[in-house]
């Protein structure tokens, strides 16, 4: 059986999935990834050591192979974070752990960014916002502080790009993954070399940047030693984390827009060209390169699920004896016994802070409208409620800032299997709602991208007929729709009302 890998290097786990050309998962592994607190004299800062990167994929990869059961693998692709890299040398060896997302360490860089560059200039040429955790200042962190490691250094390579090299001995990045340095200039689709000479950063230390799906070498020995992988095997270029979600769940075309469920909602939807203006700026949408050939992808994320799971620890069903499945059930029914509106309860999902639309971290969460008679099923149901009239303002915010109007959205992630978050979704946005079959989404985009580097799939859309299976499809409720649409103008009072006495 012809298969493909996908390889994810996640924050919270590692992982390798085999799948059959058909999209389904012949084997899956997983490790978790290690984030270490190693200086004593800067317990916040967080790092990820190279070794059990590479080590942990490495081991998942036999193992995953050893359960598929001797398939003919023709490529293989890495998919995963942005923004994290290590500097090698010209031997290939590690000079120093990677700088974690987690790290608070270049607080000082971005200030300095924002003054010398500035939010506004950043996203009229590169599409991103400002973060304390971009590649930038890491790489102007090490010349300040390690400049000794840093002469020493030959190329420095993006998490997924380390991966790669220890798969092929090949650098290169991709578009998705040079779009989140802040050294990428999105409409050339090249490296912003009036930032990188401001940043006093060498532009030497970058892997030239190249599509998604470029084949970029094939399997060494040391690397089949390790893996299991047969000496040879293609070793395709990937691309960031939500962008290859988009590959088996048809989100590359326009007016299909992807909602990836978890601890945070990102919402992805593709362009034919980047929208590089001040007022997508102000919404927090940010612009990046997309894997899908000759595409752009306006991206933008919020806190959600970390709101249910604070309920369901704080408030919970009132019996302390429920397992966590048997406690969603019953928020669930609790949920779906609530009529719409909640009976007067709303929610301001702004629990940790809000970033898009609304662009403002120090925002804080409410529950309003509340009475004597609220019950706990009125306060869960506030709470998709608020979840999903957030979600409906981002895609006003699509709309009015860029033009995007989607037909249908698609939702993967652990919380599309909340049955009430789903239709409620649905009924406040009044478009149709697939959960499609696709547990492994970021890995199997991956997987894809190695299909269509080494020609199982003639392009995006090939790969999608080929892979995609329907799942669960949620249609709007028109009288609960139309009960939403009276109440999403009062939601959108809460905000402006509870910032006044915050």
């Amino acid at each position: 059986m012809e298969c493909l890998i996908g390889i994810d290097v996640g924050s919270t786990n590692l992982k390798a999935v085999v799948f059959g050309t058909d999209g389904r998962l012949v084997a899956k592994r997983e490790t978790p990834t290690l984030c270490e607190h190693p200086d004593a004299a800067h317990p916040d800062w967080a790092v990820w050591q190279p070794r059990q990167i590479w080590e942990g994929i490495a081991s998942c990869v036999r193992a995953a192979l050893a359960d598929a059961g001797g398939c003919e693998v023709r490529g293989v692709a890495v998919t995963g974070m942005g923004m994290d890299g290590v500097p090698i040398d010209a031997s290939g060896n590690w000079l120093y752990p990677f700088i974690s997302w987690h790290c608070p360490r270049t607080a000082p860089q971005h200030a300095w960014w924002l003054e010398h560059i500035g939010a506004d200039e950043q996203f009229a040429r590169g599409g991103n916002p400002v973060w304390v955790f971009n590649t930038a200042f890491r790489l102007m962190w090490m010349r300040e502080h390690e400049p000794a490691i840093l002469d020493k250094t030959w190329k420095w390579l993006l998490i997924e790009d380390f991966v790669n090299f220890m798969l092929c001995g090949e650098v290169a990045t991709d578009y998705t993954m040079a779009s989140s340095t802040l050294l990428f200039d999105q409409r050339a689709r090249a490296w912003n070399n009036d930032f990188i000479a401001k940043a006093g950063i060498d532009k030497n230390l970058l892997c030239d940047p190249r599509p998604a799906g470029t084949v970029l070498g094939k399997v060494h020995a040391a690397a089949a030693e390790a893996t299991g992988l047969k000496p040879g095997t293609p070793v395709v270029l990937g691309g960031h984390d939500f962008c290859c979600g988009c590959l088996p769940t048809g989100a590359f075309e326009p007016g299909v827009l992807l909602d990836v469920l978890g601890t945070w909602e990102t919402v992805v939807t593709a362009l034919d060209a980047p929208v590089l203006t001040p007022e997508v700026q102000r919404t927090g949408v940010w612009m990046d390169s997309h894997v899908a050939r000759d595409r752009y992808a306006a991206v933008c994320a919020t806190v959600a699920a970390d709101m249910t799971e604070w309920f369901k620890r704080e408030i919970g069903t009132g019996a302390t004896e429920d397992t966590p499945k048997a406690a969603w059930d019953k928020l669930d029914a609790l949920a779906l016994n609530a009529p719409p509106g909640s009976n007067g309860v709303m929610f301001l999902p702004h629990m940790a802070g809000s970033f898009c639309p609304v662009l403002d971290p120090a925002s804080a969460g409410a529950f309003a409208g509340m009475r004597s008679t609220a019950t706990r099923g009125d306060l869960m149901r506030a709470l998709l409620e608020g979840l999903n009239y957030q979600f409906l303002d981002i895609l006003r915010a699509f709309e009015s800032t860029m033009g995007i109007k989607p037909d249908r959205i698609v939702a993967v992630g652990g919380p599309t299997k909340n049955r009430p978050w789903m239709q409620i979704k649905a009924d406040v946005t009044g478009l149709p709602v697939e959960v499609p079959e696709c547990p492994e989404a970021v890995p199997l985009g991956a997987a894809i991208l190695a299909g269509i580097g080494t020609g199982v799939y003639r392009d995006e859309r090939d790969a999608f007929r080929q892979v995609h299976r329907p799942g669960a499809a949620y249609t709007p409720d028109a009288e609960h729709h139309a009960r939403y649409q009276d109440l999403f103008p009062r939601y959108r009072k809460l905000y402006p009302a509870l910032k006044t006495i915050g």
